[in-house]
């Protein structure tokens, strides 16, 4: 494993960045440690939604972390608005950064991430292949 800190520019959408990472550095999973920065907005899907909502910023990222594979990122980011009141879910597309984004990535260059159906959660749930 290798650590990676990263710096996301104004305007870059925070998601679509982050799921793009891991293959420029040599392996297609990663998890997310550690992020904080700000947005213009958020987009956010609150637990058992089936759709994300976009909340108006500006907005602090307060936490930020998950997991990165090529079989989709699952994220999750909490967020503070100007009155500091916080708010979190999973991170969608469309969450534009205002500033910053600064992001601690572990790179797993060994084995595989992957997602798939559990039979108890119903869900894509997280599955470590490891390297051959």
């Amino acid at each position: 494993m290798s650590l990676l800190t990263i710096r996301l520019m104004p305007g870059n959408d925070l998601r679509r960045a982050l799921e793009a990472l891991p293959s420029t550095h040599g392996t297609d999973s990663a998890f997310v440690v550690a992020g904080i920065g700000s947005l213009v907005e958020v987009s956010l899907r609150f637990a058992d939604a089936p759709d994300a909502s976009t909340l108006a910023g500006p907005m602090e990222i307060v936490s930020l972390s998950g997991s990165l594979s090529a079989a989709g990122a699952h994220l999750h980011v909490s967020v503070a608005d100007a009155t500091g009141r916080v708010v979190g879910g999973h991170l969608g597309h469309g969450s534009t950064v205002r500033t910053t984004a600064e992001v601690l990535l572990a790179l797993l260059p060994h084995g595989t991430l992957t997602r798939e159906h559990d039979a108890v959660t119903g869900f894509n749930e997280l599955v470590v292949r490891p390297s051959e």
